[in-house]
């Protein structure tokens, strides 16, 4: 392993608002509130990689409370770093895998789920973050009328997350094939990851669905 990454997993370690739980225990479970010290809305970004969502939203929408996961330390710490930097109050991270996300919120604990340019999972649809066996799992803490986002590069995710949707009679809300086509001015879609700036270079279009599964 590389000094640098040492550097980082050591960082992160000192980092307040970095979780890093042993054996899926975790103290916030149903008290996110008190960990941010107050009752906003909290916000969920899934795979968030270097967090540029978390960060991002947090700043933008500071009576909204953010938090970043994902299981890679060393992406999750160039996110926290930033947190860190600029003294961003209404964002945290934690690291986990998604298996285990039922173990760290309790019910009626989250408002908003973005889930974005997950691994599409191509030869195993049952690992997708937007597969029925995931879907229950946030179901569990999700809020009634709570939002999932996805935003993907994947048209193989997108038109698989539409049919998941369709088949459960879960609430579309949005769904776009080419974001920067057809909603250039979207302030929550112009916020790109790093990932995103490496598809965009490429000429592949970015889509976008929200949807309710209350």
């Amino acid at each position: 392993m590389g000094k640098n990454k040492l550097m980082k997993f050591a960082e992160n370690k000192n980092f307040p608002h970095v979780f890093q739980p042993e054996n899926n225990f975790c103290e916030y479970k149903g008290l996110w509130k008190n960990r941010f010290g107050n009752l906003n809305p909290l916000i969920l970004e899934l795979g968030c990689g270097k967090g540029e969502y978390t960060v991002a939203l947090s700043k933008k929408y500071p009576q909204k409370n953010f938090l970043g996961i994902d299981v890679k330390g060393a992406r999750i710490w160039r996110g926290a770093k930033t947190v860190e930097e600029e003294k961003i109050p209404n964002a945290a991270f934690l690291r986990t895998r998604i298996e285990f996300i039922v173990d760290f919120f309790d019910a009626d604990e989250v408002e908003e789920i973005w889930i974005t340019f997950p691994d599409p999972q191509i030869n195993k649809p049952r690992k997708r973050l937007t597969a029925p066996e995931f879907i229950e799992r946030y179901r569990q803490f999700l809020k009634q009328d709570g939002i999932i986002h996805l935003k993907t590069d994947s048209r193989i995710l997108h038109d698989y997350t539409l049919s998941v949707i369709n088949k459960n009679n879960f609430t579309l809300l949005d769904a776009f094939t080419d974001i920067y086509a057809q909603c250039p001015d979207n302030e929550f879609l112009k916020i790109k990851t790093f990932y995103e700036m490496r598809f965009a270079a490429q000429g592949i279009p970015v889509t976008y669905l929200k949807f309710k599964i209350s």
